[in-house]
Formats: structure tokens, sequence, C-alpha cells
């Protein structure tokens, strides 16, 4: 499938993109929908089936395998929905052109399908002319799909351990296998290599010997050796990877998997640099492993290279493509005030437009124990703060996608569920702690949230669902970068943003992606150092060193990027290089305080 933007929208939460692609793949637009929620996919397919009359037979959990059936469905719905819309604006129902014009200008200026089209449509023409061009040259946005490869609780009925095909994860992966997407699965927040190998069984995510493939997997990461490692391993399995998606580690939406110190541009460069070697290295394993499973094997293939996190204007949009020779840039964040591409209630807009840098934050509430860049006086916040004043802290925990920890029960609790946090509360008593470290330690367990029910609630709630098991609570995991927009968007007024045709950002002060991230990661790198200070030990001091010269070391690439490139961030180069003089100290500061600990500790 041929791209058309040179962006696509990247998942958001759990029910933020949940039926994006129905919004904006007729116009060409890649997004992506998250696979945690089938409870959540199958209100929706509901919702949808009534709306444009289809039959519509609920998938009970008391089928066999519902899960991974519910995921099927949606995604087989939406994609007929998707494509309902997608052929109408190429037929120009009733001789109207008001989509495919829409589809039209939205493209980026250089377009090469822009072009064609103003030509067309400046002399005389005929719509059955216009319809075949439409036909032969527009193509759809990709319905891409996520799974957090973390995310993969087991199941039980009847206290019996289902075998593991039936774990979360690799249900939903089955799901999306045998749905009729020809499209992408996004895997994110890590290595899960019993899911990997797994996936080897659908024989959609092999090639034919052109290179095509019915299902690809695009790999989410946050530094090239990561790239490296999960891309051998799949090319082990006889999978290729053909989109290695690079995620800024703090600088993004919803959980930050933070590197140790390794900075975006950096990494962009390793990316670029590198990118043969890991074609090579990883072709080589690829058709070696085709070979042994009798498999066809490509006469050639490919990969791309994206990047996402934290990108606010169209200077630092085309920057990425050029100098790091990109494929394409997730753009997140700002999509939440777009009610044209995602689904976020009303109130919560209103939250977000409001929210400026001392609202958002990098907090400790997912239950996933990785943090999470949130928005104070979120709902679902204030629905946890109310069950903490009346002494019954933690949720009811009515979907359990979380219940991952084994500490107290075999079958997994969630870290936000009351009954976790009850025997955790216990257990803390019976230690007869001194009462400031006890304060200390029971605000870490009262923390966690039931974000796996929040993420989701938005949806119900703009769509007037049910919310009697969920509650009304909505948790937004919008990026640091939420700041700087202060009002509701069209799609239309989105894309001139992207492409630099209007201005959506009213602020006069919001600092460069690159420098953005930096602080984040200082602020990041002092709180690691005052946790450390209660029991520093020699791995804490080398965790600290390595990961404070690995910034030092981006620190010195900033400083000679901003001093090298010509004609881009002109207007910001001076106090882009004061900074990065700034964030130098900073970290020199850091480092002798360091070797101070090492020194009381020894």
């Amino acid at each position: 499938m041929k791209k058309t933007h040179s962006f696509h929208i990247p998942v958001m939460g759990i029910g933020f993109t949940i039926d994006s692609p129905l919004k904006v793949a007729q116009y060409g637009m890649d997004s992506v929908i998250s696979l945690v929620d089938d409870i959540l996919l199958e209100k929706l397919r509901k919702m949808y089936s009534e709306k444009f009359k289809i039959p519509y037979t609920e998938i009970t959990d008391k089928i066999e395998d519902f899960r991974a059936k519910r995921i099927t469905s949606y995604l087989n719905l939406i994609n007929d929905l998707a494509e309902e819309k997608f052929e109408s604006l190429k037929q120009m129902a009733n001789n109207k052109s008001d989509d495919l014009q829409a589809y039209i200008n939205m493209l980026p200026d250089g377009s090469k399908l822009k072009a064609e089209f103003k030509k067309l449509t400046s002399k005389e023409f005929d719509f059955s002319e216009i319809r075949k061009w439409a036909n032969n040259n527009l193509y759809m946005g990709s319905i891409d799909v996520n799974i957090m490869t973390k995310l993969d609780r087991e199941n039980y009925v009847k206290k019996e351990k289902l075998p593991t095909e039936y774990n979360d994860a690799h249900a939903a992966l089955r799901g999306f296998a045998e749905s009729k997407l020809n499209s992408s699965i996004v895997l994110s927040a890590g290595m899960n290599p019993r899911l990997y190998t797994y996936m080897s069984q659908f024989k959609d995510f092999f090639p034919d010997e052109n290179g095509v493939f019915k299902k690809k997997l695009i790999l989410k990461v946050s530094d090239y050796r990561s790239a490296l490692i999960q891309g051998k391993f799949l090319a082990k399995k006889g999978l290729w990877v053909s989109e290695y998606r690079i995620e800024s580690g703090l600088n993004c939406g919803g959980h930050a998997f933070a590197t140790d110190g390794y900075l975006l541009g950096p990494v962009l460069a390793e990316f670029k640099e590198k990118k043969e070697e890991l074609q090579t290295t990883i072709e080589a394993l690829l058709k070696q492993e085709l070979l042994n499973q009798n498999k066809v094997v490509p006469n050639a293939l490919s990969f791309e290279i994206t990047a996402q996190g934290g990108v606010g204007t169209n200077e630092e949009h085309e920057f990425l493509l050029e100098h790091y020779n990109l494929d394409a840039v997730g753009w997140g964040t700002p999509f939440l005030l777009v009610p044209e591409a995602t689904t976020v209630d009303d109130a919560t807009i209103q939250k977000l437009v409001d929210a400026e840098e001392k609202d958002l934050y990098l907090s400790d509430i997912s239950p996933l124990g990785v943090p999470f860049n949130s928005l104070k006086g979120n709902t679902k916040d204030l629905e946890k703060q109310v069950l903490i004043d009346k002494n019954r802290p933690g949720s009811s925990c009515p979907k359990k996608f979380v219940a991952l920890n084994k500490e107290f029960k075999e079958t997994g609790i969630c870290t936000a569920s009351r009954e976790f946090q009850h025997l955790k509360i216990k257990a803390l008593k019976e230690q007869e702690l001194p009462k400031e470290e006890y304060e200390k330690a029971y605000h870490k367990i009262i923390e966690k949230s039931c974000t796996c029910v929040g993420l989701g609630t938005s949806a119900l709630l703009k769509y007037n669902l049910d919310t009697k098991v969920e509650g009304a609570g909505v948790s937004i995991c919008p990026g640091p970068n939420m700041a700087y927009y202060s009002k509701v968007m069209s799609l239309k007024e989105m894309t001139d943003h992207i492409y630099g045709r209007a201005n959506m950002i009213t602020r006069q002060d919001r600092p460069n992606l690159f420098i953005k991230e930096l602080d984040i990661y200082i602020d990041y790198l002092k709180n690691k150092l005052e946790e450390a200070k209660a029991s520093f030990n020699k791995k804490e001091e080398k965790y600290l060193v390595n990961f404070t010269n690995n910034m030092k070391e981006g620190v010195l690439y900033y400083q000679n990027l901003f001093k090298s490139v010509k004609g881009v961030f002109e207007d910001i180069k001076i106090s882009a290089l004061k900074e990065l003089e700034k964030s130098e100290l900073t970290l020199n500061e850091i480092h002798v305080e360091i070797k101070k600990l090492s020194a009381v500790a020894a």
C-alpha cells in the first residue's frame, strides 16, 4: 500500500483511536487501533452495526475464544465500513466531489496527486474521467493495530488455566491475523519471545516471492540496539519487520519507556548510519530461516524507518524526514483535539484545551509499573481519590486486563485493584515502619490508577454508551506537547498545520522538540538520583554514570547539529545553544554528585 501522507496517527490510549480509521482512512491517512479491550470493541461493533443497519450477533464471554473472535469481527466491520466510505469518495456519489476535494486539499503541497488533479479539473471535464483517475490513483489509509506485548495475561475457565494461545496478547494477535485486514500490527512495550514465536504460525505474516505481505510487522522501539535484537529474533522465526517505528523514550503520550539516556536525535542518526547494516544482517537471517522452513524466499525485502514523539511544527516534521531520511513522522497528542480523527468526550477535550505545562506530568499511576504521561485532575484520578478518602482505596477491577501481579494470587491481580491494595496495605502495616517511611510506601501503593478501564471510557461517554460497569472516570494520556495546543481543530486545520499551510500553535514559547526531550530526561535523571540516595550501591552508580554519559554525548551531538544545519531552526538556534550549555552544566553537576555518593557508600 502506497503512502499518501508523510504522517501517521499512532495508537493513543485504549479508546482514543479505537475507530480513527473510520474517520480518516478514506483520506489516505494511516491510524492505529488498540487491541487491549475486547469488551469495548464489542460495544462499538454493536453500536456501528445498529447505526449502519448491519446484522449483529453478540459474541459473549461464554463463547470459546471470544476475545480473538470479538477482535476479528470488529476489525472486519471497520474495514468494510472504511472501504465503503473510500469507494463512495472515489465514485463521488450524487456527482458531489466534496469528500474527494477534501482528500486532495489535505495532501502535502508537493504531492504529485494534487498536481494531477488540478490539471485534470482546470479544463472542462466529465465526472466519469475523474472517477477513473481516482480509482487508479488514490489509496486508502492503512487500518493498523497495536498490541502491548507485555499485556499478555493468562486466562482461566473454572479455575483451570487455559493454554498459552488464550493469553490476552496471543488472542489479540490471532484476532488480527484472522481478520480480512491488509495492514500492519504495531508491537510495542518490549519483547515477548513466546508471542513472537506464536506469530510464525500465521501465513499472512510471510512474504510472497515479490516481498509482498498480507499483514506486516511494525516494531516500536526507543533505540537501535532494541531494534537489532528484536529484528534478529523475529527473523529467526521467519518474520520480517517492515517498519521500525522509533519513539522518544519520554517525550511522548501514554507509557514512557525511558532509554538509558539515549536521546531521539542521536538515536535517529544511528538508524540512518546503520540502516544498510540492519538490512543486511536481518535479511540474511530471515532468508536462511525461510529456506529451513521450505517457505517462499522473496527476491527483495525492504523496511521503513519512522519516528514519533513530541513533534509539533512543520519545520520539525520536514527536518526529521529530510535530515534522517525517514519515511513518515507520527503525530499523536495534537490529534486528541481533532474530533474528526479521534474519539475523546467533550469534558476531557476541554481539559486538554486548558492544559498547561504544570498540568501535564510523568506519573507513576500505571499498574504496569512504567512511567505514564498523564493530565492532572483527570476524572479517573478524582474517582480514585474519593475511594482513598473513604479509606477504601483501589478499583473494583471490572476488566482485569492488567491483572498481572502474582504476589498474592497465582491467577494474578492488578496493582490498582482494591483487592491488591487491601492485601498490600495489610502487609505494610505488619512491618511497623516509622511514620514517614510508612506514608511513603502507602502512597506508592494507592497512587496506581485503573487505566485499563479509564483509557477506554472516553469512547463510551462520547457515544452515550452505558458506563455502569466501568464508571464514568476518564484517564487521559497526552504527551507534554499538549501544553502548546489550545483549541479544538478540524482535520483540515491539523493537516494544514503539519504541512506548514497554517499554524495552530498560538503560544510563542514552545521549545524545540529535541530541547524539550532533553529537559524531560534531565528531570527524570534527577528523580532517579534522588531515589538512589536511600540505598546507593555499585549497580546504581553504574546505571546513573552510564545514563549521564549517554546524555552528555546527546548534548554534544545537538550542539554540533544546531551549529551545522543551514536554513532550518534559524529563529531558535541561539536560544537552543544556550539551553544546551545549561544542560551540559547540569549534567556535570549530576556527575559530581554521583561521585560523591559513591565515595560515601565506599
